[in-house]
C-alpha cells in the first residue's frame, strides 16, 4: 500500500489538526483566533477527502462533527459583532 494523493491529504489534515491543538496548548494560538478553527476545518476536510479512498464510517462521522464545530467557531465572532 503506497502513499497516494488521498492518503497524503489525510496525513496533511491530521498534521494540521495536531499542530493547531499543540499551538493552542502552548498558548501560541488561542481558540478565539480564527486560525484555530480554520486549521481544524481544513484538517477535517483533508481527512474526509482521504476517506473517499479508504472508507471508515466512524472516522467520517467524527470529521463531520469536527468540521461543523469548526464552522461554528469561524462564524461565532461574526454573529456577535
Amino acid at each position: 500500500m503506497g502513499l497516494d494523493l488521498y492518503m497524503a491529504a489525510g496525513f496533511a489534515g491530521a498534521l494540521l489538526v495536531v499542530v493547531a491543538y499543540l499551538a493552542n496548548q502552548m498558548g501560541r494560538l488561542p481558540s478565539d483566533d480564527w486560525r484555530f478553527p480554520g486549521a481544524n476545518l481544513a484538517g477535517s476536510i483533508l481527512i474526509l477527502a482521504s476517506l473517499t479512498s479508504a472508507w471508515n464510517f466512524p472516522s467520517a462521522v467524527i470529521e463531520l462533527f469536527w468540521a461543523a464545530i469548526s464552522i461554528y467557531g469561524l462564524l461565532r465572532p461574526r454573529r456577535s459583532a
